[in-house]
């Protein structure tokens, strides 16, 4: 199987086309735009320094060589792809606030997939019928416990500049566990992704966002450090999610394609 993502919200493709290849032998392939990739999430496939007209016609020329195109986030090169390629199965992947509470408003464009995913369990509230909820994958390979770096007692919280945002929250639910809060502007101070994995490792605890009610992908990403996180609700959880590892989303996404070629 020849499976062409393109774009890469969250690095989610990276991680998806990595696994594909790697426990299925799949061919497969991730090509986004590099001017939107400044945390370096493209740790699998390419991103092109170009503008948005040539990396469209780079996307719907390349995909002519793939069985499956898998669209993420970037729904406006839907009814291309399907326009050229009427036969090609094409996956259109959402991933947050591109569809937050807006299906209607892109209606004109999800129609036109052969299957619509969406990466959390919250886009799913007034979505169509046949919309699937596919839990986002950790690379384990990157994300794991890292010893002797551990400092007890301390929490992270990462600034998203998204509305809804709560820093008060957070504050709050730092002193009631009694934790030594850092707080970090994504935007302001980035991290690069590789280096994300030993960042987290320092802190014993991850307060996540509390204005989406499901866990984030960098929640699930210090999970599987072995941090505890603080969802939205204020409940702590600990460990990662079986439903995230990359050889249960893999498995999940092969008999949807399937279903798709039947």
């Amino acid at each position: 199987m020849k499976v062409l993502h393109i774009w890469n919200t969250a690095g989610v493709a990276s991680t998806i086309a990595k696994y594909q290849a790697k426990l299925l032998g799949w061919d497969t392939w991730v090509m986004t735009r590099k001017v939107f990739d400044r945390y370096g999430l493209t740790t699998y496939g390419e991103a092109l320094d170009c503008g948005a007209k040539i990396f469209s016609l780079k996307a719907l020329i390349r995909a002519r060589g793939y069985d499956v195109v898998h669209v993420h986030s970037l729904d406006k090169l839907v009814p291309w792809l399907k326009a050229i390629y009427p036969n090609k199965p094409v996956i259109l992947h959402y991933h947050g606030s591109e569809i937050r509470g807006k299906w209607k408003e892109r209606a004109c464009y999800w129609r036109r997939a052969d299957l619509v995913l969406v990466s959390t369990p919250d886009l799913l509230e007034g979505a169509p019928r046949g919309v699937t909820y596919l839990p986002n994958p950790v690379d384990l390979e990157l994300f794991k416990p890292l010893p002797g770096l551990r400092e007890e007692g301390t929490a992270l919280y990462i600034i998203k500049h998204q509305e809804g945002e709560d820093l008060s929250w957070v504050r709050k639910v730092a002193s009631k566990l009694k934790l030594k809060l850092t707080v970090r502007d994504r935007i302001s101070d980035p991290i690069d992704y590789v280096d994300l994995p030993t960042y987290l490792n320092k802190f014993e605890y991850y307060i996540d966002r509390n204005y989406v009610r499901s866990l984030s992908k960098t929640a699930l990403e210090a999970l599987a450090c072995g941090l505890k996180v603080v969802r939205w609700d204020e409940k702590v959880v600990e460990g990662l999610p079986d439903a995230h590892r990359p050889a249960n989303v893999i498995k999940a996404l092969a008999e949807l394609y399937g279903n798709l070629k039947r």
